[in-house]
């Protein structure tokens, strides 16, 4: 296939070379479950693989698994596995490590994962290349969750009986995938060179894989513009040089690539803050938002307002559940039938907030919101901090706001559910952080989650989303549509669901 690919451009694949790219901000690991920060996902699926991968219209591709059967009813999954392949240390890869990933690793470790892999009744190596999978009961995007970013096939003899935050193997990965780690300068760059025994013949095409660790937003501009790096993605670019880089013939910007994730942005709440346990005020502050500034002043027209907590790029989105429009007026009004006068200075309340570390964007975003708060009478206070501590902190709720995006991953049970049910309320980045808890939520997500057929789904997942754009447990800000921007010369570099988050094994660069 991927021959045909680079054929269909009118090269054929070209082996050699080295592809540098950027990593924005720096993670604190590269290991998927230790990690499910958006450049971990983007770096690592070059050393870890999943089962699947996912087409852009989220049909479900061979990858470790090279074939899978369901049964009539819709529990009980078999997957025939590749054979003849290693992880990088030379091991074999094998059915037991698939087990020990999907039962130990990531039900520990990833609470998106085990919200789903709970439903698992039994998870057997039936033989060296062979993994049966039986479900308590069907559950309609199972596959979904089989992807490298949501459950990376992890090495059984590397972290079995270890902590697996603290294993060895957290700071030297060693997967199956097309790279293998070779070298960390913390603050300078992370490479991964070709692995020698890859189970795709001939593959990958790449000599060498290079992220660049580039802190300043113009710096990385400049290196995408002079050559220094040859593909950018995520974050690494601000909007606002967006319009610029357009104009250059070199460069191709691709917003395709983003359908597995679907990423939502929000003003993330700490309910147990008041006043921001109110359903009124968060519903004022909602409509204290100019969406429409934010898309088009901001984002440069990259991507485009949210209207609740489902994006609409998502299976099971009610385009008729919306958040309240942006009223300044009706929002003030809100707020004084709510008990929050306004003071001496015109202050309702103040809140902290915490910019998103992810470039002067967030930064940006964040002063602005700072201003339409103003205009009701709420302070926010801003306080900067890094990746890694913006991480720690949400997760152990030492926050009053702050900006988070989290992925979809193709359906509401997967990407939304996790975010909003009380049974997911952990310390832990990325669940229910802010302490929203309506029982009513609860009972849809659990309809939605164990309804047998799409139409059943739908109705409760519509109930869910009114309910949610009534209570506005997060403020939603944009539905991202994050560009990767790239030298023309390199091909392949989008060509499944998951844009550069995949292994990039079929990538080459054109003579």
């Amino acid at each position: 296939m991927t021959v045909q690919q680079g054929l269909a451009q009118g090269v054929a694949p070209r082996r050699g070379g080295t592809l540098q790219m950027m990593l924005t901000p720096e993670p604190p690991v590269l290991q998927i479950g230790v990690n499910q920060q958006g450049p971990t996902l983007a770096a690592a699926p070059k050393m870890f693989q999943g089962l699947l991968t996912f087409s852009p219209t989220l049909e479900p591709q061979p990858l470790l698994a090279k074939s899978w059967t369901i049964s009539e009813d819709g529990k009980e999954y078999v997957f025939s596995l590749q054979e003849n392949v290693k992880w990088h240390d030379g091991r074999a890869f094998t059915a037991d490590d698939v087990v020990f990933s999907i039962m130990k690793f990531h039900m520990e470790l990833s609470p998106r994962a085990r919200a789903i892999f709970t439903l698992i009744e039994t998870c057997e190596a039936r033989d060296p290349h062979t993994v049966r999978i039986v479900l308590k009961q069907a559950f309609q995007p199972f596959l979904l969750m089989f992807d490298a970013t949501a459950a990376a096939i992890v090495a059984k003899h590397l972290f079995d009986g270890q902590d697996y935050r603290t294993a060895p193997a957290v700071q030297r990965p060693v997967g199956t995938g097309p790279f293998r780690f070779t070298e960390w300068q913390r603050g300078n760059f992370v490479r991964m060179d070709r692995f020698d025994d890859y189970w795709k013949q001939g593959q990958p095409y790449l000599d060498t894989v290079i992220y660049r660790i580039i802190p300043d937003s113009q710096s990385r501009r400049l290196a995408l513009e002079s050559g220094q790096v040859l593909l950018s993605q995520a974050s690494d670019i601000e909007p606002f040089d967006i319009p610029q880089l357009r104009q250059r013939p070199n460069l191709e910007v691709n917003t395709n690539g983003w359908e597995y994730f679907s990423p939502l942005s929000w003003i993330e709440l700490n309910h147990r803050v008041k006043p921001l346990d109110d359903a009124r005020v968060r519903r004022a502050m909602s409509m204290a938002i100019d969406r429409n500034f934010i898309i088009n002043r901001l984002w440069f027209g990259v991507g485009k307002p949210a209207t609740g907590p489902v994006a609409s790029t998502t299976r099971f989105y009610d385009a008729n559940a919306k958040i309240a429009a942006f009223n300044v007026q009706q929002a003030n009004a809100l707020l004084d039938q709510a008990g929050f006068p306004r003071n001496a200075q015109g202050v309702r309340f103040t809140l902290k907030h915490i910019p998103l570390p992810y470039g002067e964007i967030w930064t940006r975003l964040s002063e602005y919101l700072r201003q339409a708060m103003r205009q009701i009478g709420v302070a926010l206070d801003l306080e900067s901090t890094d990746a890694g501590s913006w991480a720690r902190r949400v997760g152990n709720w030492e926050y009053e706001t702050t900006i988070n995006f989290v992925y979809q991953f193709g359906d509401p049970t997967l990407g939304v559910e996790r975010t909003y049910v009380s049974s997911n309320i952990q310390r832990v980045t990325f669940t229910n952080t802010g302490g929203y808890s309506n029982p009513q939520v609860d009972a849809l997500f659990q309809a939605a989650r164990s309804a047998a057929v799409a139409a059943e789904r739908q109705r409760a997942f519509s109930e869910v989303q009114k309910i949610l754009v009534e209570d506005v447990p997060q403020i939603w800000l944009t539905e991202l549509a994050f560009p990767t921007i790239y030298d023309k010369k390199v091909r392949n570099v989008i060509t499944t669901g998951l844009g550069p988050s995949k292994s990039f094994d079929d990538v080459f660069i054109a003579g």
